[in-house]
């Protein structure tokens, strides 16, 4: 698709979808997981300041004699005692005067140590002094700063758990993001396939399946009733036009097909046959007595003569054989396939045969009528339609002459010259 169409630059609903509650997913998440961490830093800033106050409380109290009595050995145990079991980065004891008495340090591990002292100083109150008192009066003081080894472990720990419920979130998003979409966009693809198929294939007969969700359920309900108007229009005009097409090829009284459909119908039966030794026959029939049956005892009696004339006629055929009414009295028979001329004698006998029944007539009276047949062969008397439909006229007229109620064989390949106006 060039970027010059339209539909070039429109995006699927379902990526516009997905992304939306992808994007609303991932802001929720950071959101959630940057409060979180700040949360948790923040409290565990206050608990490194508690502890940290605790701790140098606890040395305060350990320390207080031997700074009274001015004991570096006894302060500088005390103190190691303490600081080394406890998150200090270094301590340090003083005299009133300001004279150092003890002092700790807890050992440097390189990068890392850096790391966590410029943690300490960020997050921490560095440093804390307290007095020490003896008796109501200050006798010296101590200096501690935090060490956050402890505190950056409960920082790593809770990142880690962050990640995960991060990416636990993400993942549970992912999931629900393409259930809802599934819910949402696959009864709307549903919906436009039975659409395409309605426009493109006139699949009116498809419907569009229920839904879990109920506006998308009832649009669907809607299209299938629109549906199945459509269904029920198309099948009322195939049901027309079949009748139409039917009126149009067939004779309304005998229910036969008519003059066009029967030339059609042989015109395609001989360009199927091509180079193939297979024969055709046509018979022309005309009824001998329907004029004088006719203008005797009315319409109504000549129509009841040519129906019971055609379904006798269609009685002696075979399924693949076609009879049609020409017009008036006059009928034409196709037998295809035929393998030797005898076979049509033999038909139209059958044919001439069935006549000799009376007919019954409106009014409780009978007529007994009879027909003349004329036999044409493709390709002896004739190489289309129109040369063998003249044929086997004119051998008709030929069976009037010599007997009526007979048959006659067509004797030479017809020629238009031979009766220039039809027979």
């Amino acid at each position: 698709m060039s970027p010059s169409n339209p539909q070039y630059y429109r995006r699927k609903l379902r990526w516009v979808l997905r992304r939306g509650h992808l994007s609303v997913a991932f802001v929720a998440v950071v959101l959630a997981s940057t409060s979180l961490t700040f949360l948790g830093v923040l409290a565990l800033k206050v608990y490194a300041d508690h502890n940290l106050h605790l701790i140098t409380r606890a040395i305060n109290y350990t320390v207080e004699a031997a700074v009274v009595f001015d004991d570096k050995a006894a302060a500088s145990e005390a103190l190691n005692l303490i600081a080394s079991t406890e998150a200090v980065a270094e301590a340090e004891v003083y005299t009133v005067n300001g004279r150092l008495l003890a002092h700790w340090r807890r050992p440097e591990s390189g990068l890392l140590s850096n790391v966590e002292m410029l943690l300490a100083d960020s997050l921490l109150k560095q440093p804390l002094t307290v007095p020490i008192e003896h008796q109501g009066r200050q006798v010296g003081r101590v200096i501690v700063r935090g060490h956050v080894a402890d505190m950056l472990r409960f920082l790593l720990s809770g990142l880690f758990g962050i990640i995960v419920c991060t990416a636990l979130s993400a993942w549970s998003a992912l999931y629900l993001s393409r259930r809802l979409l599934k819910g949402i966009v696959g009864p709307l693809q549903q919906l436009a396939e039975v659409a395409h198929a309605a426009r493109s294939e006139r699949a009116f007969d498809r419907r569009v399946p229920a839904a879990h969700i109920a506006e998308l359920d009832s649009l669907g309900n809607d299209f299938n009733a629109l549906l199945d108007e459509l269904e029920s229009r198309q099948n009322h005009l195939r049901t027309e036009n079949q009748a139409l097409a039917h009126q149009a090829n067939h004779d309304s009284l005998t229910e036969l097909p008519n003059r066009a459909y029967f030339a059609a119908r042989l015109a395609r039966t001989l360009r199927t046959l091509g180079q193939r030794n297979d024969k055709v026959a046509v018979l022309f029939l005309d009824s001998d007595r329907f004029k004088n049956i006719n203008d005797t005892y009315g319409h109504a009696a000549g129509d009841a003569v040519l129906v019971a004339v055609a379904t006798r006629i269609r009685a002696q055929l075979r399924e693949s054989d076609v009879v049609a009414r020409l017009g008036g009295d006059e009928f034409a028979i196709m037998l295809a396939p035929l393998h030797k001329v005898e076979d049509a004698q033999r038909i139209a006998d059958k044919i001439i045969a069935s006549m000799h029944e009376p007919i019954e007539l409106p009014g409780q009276t009978s007529v007994v009528s009879s027909l003349s047949i004329g036999i044409a062969v493709y390709p002896e008397h004739g190489a289309t339609p129109d040369l063998l439909l003249c044929a086997a006229d004119a051998a008709m007229y030929q069976a009037k002459r010599l007997a009526r109620g007979g048959q006659h064989v067509a004797e030479s390949e017809y020629s238009a010259t031979q009766y220039p106006s039809g027979a």
